[in-house]
């Protein structure tokens, strides 16, 4: 599958469009979901262009996942919560509405969850649990 360089995520990736960031190096990008499905959705990406999971080459597969414990752990820390649903959607009919592979980290139970990409959040809540969770890792 061809990489669209014009996602979202890729526009974030380069700067063009803002996110609300909660952990970056030279090979991820951890960021608030803004509609999220819980308090403290967060999203790993990894930097590469991969648009699903199968397009993940393994050496960033790997890291990224070490990453997404990391955050994940810092979400459980900041928020005080047991546990967390970790989603991947892999390809459209998926479920994946974003052509960028990425990780979802939502400290909720999977019965309790908002729909997916379902209604926008609000910013100045989504910008107060990014701060704690920052401040945990």
């Amino acid at each position: 599958m061809t990489y669209d360089n014009q996602n979202i995520f890729a526009k974030i990736l380069r700067g063009e469009i803002p996110a609300i960031k909660v952990y970056e190096d030279e090979r991820t990008l951890a960021f608030m979901d803004i509609m999220p499905q819980a308090d403290g959705h967060t999203l790993v990406i990894p930097k590469v262009p991969a648009t699903t999971l199968l397009d993940l080459p393994a050496d960033d597969a790997a890291y990224t996942i070490q990453i997404v414990q990391k955050v994940a752990r810092a979400i459980e820390k900041a928020l005080d919560t047991k546990g967390i649903v970790l989603m991947q959607l892999s390809g459209e009919a998926a479920g994946q509405t974003v052509p960028h592979v990425h990780f979802h980290l939502v400290p909720s139970s999977i019965h309790d969850m908002r729909q997916h990409a379902a209604q926008m959040g609000d910013q100045d809540k989504i910008k107060a649990l990014a701060e704690k969770i920052k401040q945990a890792l």
